[in-house]
């Protein structure tokens, strides 16, 4: 019989949940078994047989190690090793009334029979504690002529204490996969918005300019730029429907300023300090990306003949990149309406890059022109 015990879930999560409790039991039954060789060699004289104490006892002992080996990968962790584990501590306490004289105080498993109790309680949940305490607990009663008080105390621990160690693994697996789903869930939604923004500043506005061009032109034309919408249309839901997120390489820094530097053109005009501003290479690209958004819409808004600004300024603790045009600047209302619309170009392309990187973009528009101040900390939150 391989399959694992049902009740523990196949969820990875939960599975590092149990790796991590079976790997402390390791190290709590090498503690208890050495308490018990301890316990057994001090006690010999007092036993009736002691040459079947030894024999327990040294069994207890390879078990415990055998048992151990064999926990630490979880495909043996099975319902068949579970049961003999459980069922070496019944024997054990079964012949200590053959081993010792009538009247004993401690058996000859002592406090190792906890051990398997807990291994139920780690992978079956408190269920599985309850059952083993019960059989342990049980077992003990029954073997003895006289229950003391101490006695009964420790029955009454084991018998409570399986389920409560098993209800509280349940507990950290249940955690610990809802924490794994939460963080898989924002990751996940972290990449689409910067997914959305990367085609957003590509394939998505060509797309758009070829749906409305189309419809300027009428005949032919309006055919292909409807097509074109329907194809803007498939591939923003694409855009939402992807749940897969890309591993990202460790951090790189660069200097933003080289970066804007090959921004600068007739028609914009690129100001930088006179030392290097370094970011994470992320960080930096992330930038670039928004400002190329900002241009991108004076071209489209602002005319072919307006001229833009870029300044460049670095602070001990953040970065600030202003990008400001002579053009007509915003109308009012219209940056809501192609938020309404679905549109990602202001919300997305320059809002929502600064957002994700911890810091903000604001918008000043007017008669004169429209300038964007986008401030970011030089250190990702």
């Amino acid at each position: 019989m391989t399959a694992a015990p049902a009740g523990t879930g196949s969820d990875p999560a939960a599975r590092v949940v149990e790796d991590r409790l079976f790997r402390a039991l390791a190290v709590l039954r090498l503690v208890l078994v050495a308490n018990t060789l301890g316990v057994g060699l001090y006690t010999a004289d007092e036993m009736v047989r002691p040459a079947l104490g030894g024999v327990v006892v040294a069994g207890l002992v390879a078990w415990s190690l055998l048992v151990t080996w064999a926990y630490a990968d979880a495909s043996r962790r099975t319902w068949r090793l579970l049961a003999v584990d459980l069922a070496v501590a019944l024997v054990a306490l079964v012949l200590t009334p053959v081993a010792k004289p009538e009247g004993f105080d401690a058996t000859l498993a002592g406090f190792w029979v906890m051990s398997p109790m807990l291994a139920w309680a780690a992978r079956a949940g408190w269920r599985g504690g309850l059952l083993a305490g019960l059989l342990v607990g049980g077992t003990d009663l029954l073997i003895r002529d006289d229950v003391t008080q101490g006695t009964y105390g420790n029955i009454f621990l084991l018998v409570v204490g399986g389920p409560v160690v098993g209800y509280l693994v349940e507990s950290l697996q249940r955690a610990a996969v809802e924490r794994d789903r939460a963080e898989r869930e924002a990751a996940a939604a972290a990449e689409r918005a910067r997914l959305a923004r990367a085609v957003h500043d590509g394939v998505l506005q060509v797309l758009s300019l070829v749906q409305r061009r189309g419809a300027e032109l009428g005949g032919e034309a309006a055919a292909l730029g409807r097509a074109a919408g329907e194809q803007e249309e498939a591939l923003r839901a694409l855009i939402r429907a992807q749940d897969r997120v890309s591993a990202r390489g460790p951090a790189t820094r660069v200097d933003l300023s080289d970066a804007l530097a090959g921004l600068e053109s007739m028609s914009v005009v690129v100001s930088l300090p006179g030392h290097a501003v370094e970011l994470d290479a992320d960080r930096a690209a992330e930038v670039v990306a928004a400002l190329r958004a900002c241009l991108d819409n004076v071209e489209r808004h602002a005319g072919p003949d307006a001229t833009a600004w870029v300044l460049l300024e670095a602070l001990p603790d953040k970065v600030s990149v202003s990008v400001r045009d002579d053009g007509p600047g915003i109308v009012d209302g219209r940056l809501s309406e192609a938020v309404a619309d679905g549109r990602l170009g202001v919300s997305g392309s320059i809002v929502g890059r600064l957002r994700d990187l911890g810091g903000r973009a604001d918008l000043a528009t007017g008669p004169w022109g429209t300038e964007w101040t986008l401030t970011l900390p030089r250190e990702a939150p």
